[in-house]
């Protein structure tokens, strides 16, 4: 995020005193509050019309709003929760109908389950477990709790079914419900790069991309560089160095910037669409969709697929992760994952390219927040 010029400064205040309103197409709602070019960034990545945009905007903004008090009225039946994008509402899993009528008052849609989100996660623990014992194939990518289909899904690359693999799966079967899926799965790996020139950070031989500022410096990736690392901004000056990092376990760090580096509550859009004002964090849920920001390819957009998910680096595992069908590359990592003005999570890693296609996981800023004490830097 290069915020060092009169020109962003000034970026800025405009956009703060434009009132960032939307264009609204009849019969569609108002979005005062929308950042400049969501509209237009959401209508390329979904074959959207403007109409059509704004009002998934608008649903995809009350079901976030809405989650958490679904899911207290849930209570311990509450199953998970997703955003069905085919009638824009909230859907909250519950194993009884005492607890779906509590959820519908709330006005999210309730549907009935086999198990409970918190039966699903005790699943993927020991599953989790297996992983730290060493017991988990190279083959296996990831695994996640699945509401909809009430298992935990294993993602296994198609074409590698080893007796090491079958093994594996008889033991994660013993633990509770496991579905396979080899559609699509390749292994993925960090985001990071060399230094290849560009809108990147520096520290060492590593290109990485800034997440979003906090107060005193901002978030990005953890296996960008190790707790008390020096970093570099675009320019090579020094811009700050690592307060805290963790890689693998959790994929998370944030650097305490100084040298006269200073931080703004913005998301680069890159010309692509104008850069994005961050107003806080509210949790999106899955199906839900979701941009990203990177100092290699820039701004993609795509949908929030799971959540809690465990991937599989061969640097080892990363926990409670976000996966996602958004593109990156190589120095994406670290980099900001937003839905409207609402800051989701910073860069990790994934497979594929933004030529050809392919996935990427966040890890969410909430848990960063927490984990450190930071305070998001909002507009």
């Amino acid at each position: 995020m290069r915020m060092t010029t009169l020109t962003k400064i000034g970026l800025a205040a405009a956009l703060a005193v434009s009132g960032l309103v939307a264009p609204v197409a009849q019969a569609a709602p108002a979005a005062p509050e929308l950042s400049p070019g969501l509209v237009s960034a959401m209508r390329t990545a979904f074959g959207l019309t403007e109409q059509q945009a704004l009002v998934r905007i608008d649903q995809e903004a009350k079901a976030t709003r809405r989650a958490p008090s679904a899911r207290t009225a849930a209570g311990s039946s509450f199953g998970g929760s997703w955003f069905d994008q085919d009638k824009g509402v909230l859907v909250v899993g519950v194993t009884d109908t005492a607890a779906a009528e509590r959820v519908r008052a709330t006005g999210a849609e309730a549907r009935l389950v086999a198990r409970t989100a918190a039966e699903l996660d005790r699943v993927k623990d020991r599953v989790d477990a297996l992983s730290a014992a060493g017991s988990v194939p190279a083959a296996v990518t990831s695994w996640h709790p699945d509401p909809r289909s009430g298992a935990v899904v294993v993602d296994v690359q198609p074409g590698v079914q080893t007796a090491e693999v079958a093994r594996f799966l008889a033991q994660a079967r013993a633990f509770g419900p496991i579905e396979v899926n080899t559609e699509g799965v390749t292994a993925p790996v960090p985001f990071a790069a060399g230094t290849v020139g560009g809108d990147p950070y520096y520290t060492g031989n590593v290109r990485c991309s800034i997440g979003f500022s906090v107060h005193g410096g901002y978030v990005t990736a953890g296996h960008c560089g190790g707790t008390g690392a020096q970093v570099y901004g675009w320019d090579r000056s020094w811009q700050g160095q690592f307060a805290g990092s963790s890689f693998p376990g959790n994929d998370y760090a944030w650097v305490r910037t100084g040298g006269g580096w200073w931080n703004v509550p913005v998301v680069l859009g890159w010309g692509t669409v104008p850069d994005a004002l961050v107003r806080g964090s509210w949790e999106a849920p899955v199906g839900t969709s979701v941009c990203r920001s990177g100092s290699t390819t820039r701004w993609h957009c795509g949908v929030i697929q799971t959540r809690n998910e465990t991937i599989h680096y061969a640097q080892g595992d990363v926990h409670q992760m976000a996966g996602t069908s958004v593109c990156a590359e190589g120095g994406d990592s670290g980099g900001s994952f937003i839905t409207g003005d609402q800051a989701q999570g910073v860069t990790s890693g994934g497979y594929g390219n933004c030529s050809s296609g392919g996935r990427t996981w966040f890890q969410p800023i909430n848990e960063i927040l927490s984990v450190y004490g930071l305070r998001l830097l909002t507009a």
